[in-house]
């Protein structure tokens, strides 16, 4: 499969990139994305939220009433979650949520994500953009022009580009990744996905 490669105008140039179908064009696996996606998800949360169980509050033990006469339920304990000021019944404690998954699924996630990106026409090869200097406007008319500026747009370049990456964090829906770094979560979460030249050969070593 070939697709043309897109200037800094945001014009069709000459050349063409030739990209694998075992990637970019396979059936893509519904399931696998699902999972991976929320491997990175459950993998984001911290686990860090806890309360204070009734055995964990400061207070007295003492029994604050008598058991039987008062007409209303017995209770033994200040602390009892039924007042306020008590314990939490099951309340959350501390737990890592990440889970294993096997990474020939994971590369099946990314290579589907790529192949629906194909397929409903969202993704772009591109010319290396080489900034001097960090600027965000120069970044912004670029992807402007491409037709890309209101949309997610998720940039996948060949190494580490820190004036491209600078130049981008400002702007809203625009992320930065290498190729080694892609994910499928970013893919399925762009609109538009944009190949820079060398991140092509990465991304098929890394997948194939």
């Amino acid at each position: 499969m070939e697709l043309s490669i897109i200037n800094k105008e945001g014009k069709e140039s000459s050349k063409k990139a030739k990209l694998s179908d075992s990637i970019y064009k396979i059936e893509p696996n519904d399931h696998a994305i699902y999972l991976d996606v929320k491997q990175f998800l459950a993998n984001q949360r911290q686990g860090t939220s806890k309360s204070k169980e009734r055995a964990e509050i400061t207070g007295s033990t003492r029994k604050i009433k008598k058991q039987k006469g008062t007409g209303t339920a017995r209770a033994g304990s200040i602390k009892s979650p039924l007042f306020r000021g008590g314990g939490t019944v099951f309340g959350p404690r501390p737990r890592d949520y990440s889970f294993k998954l096997n990474k020939k699924l994971k590369k099946l996630a990314r290579k589907s994500a790529l192949s629906y990106k194909v397929k409903e026409g969202q993704l772009q090869v591109i010319e290396e953009i080489q900034l001097d200097a960090p600027k965000t406007k120069a970044v912004a008319q670029s992807i402007g022009k491409m037709g890309n500026i209101e949309k997610k747009t998720l940039i996948v370049v060949s190494d580490l580009n820190k004036n491209l990456y600078l130049s981008s964090r400002n702007l809203q829906g625009v992320k930065v990744v290498t190729a080694s770094e892609i994910n499928t979560y970013d893919i399925m979460n762009a609109k538009s996905v944009l190949l820079s030249e060398g991140s092509i050969e990465k991304i098929e070593t890394l997948l194939s």
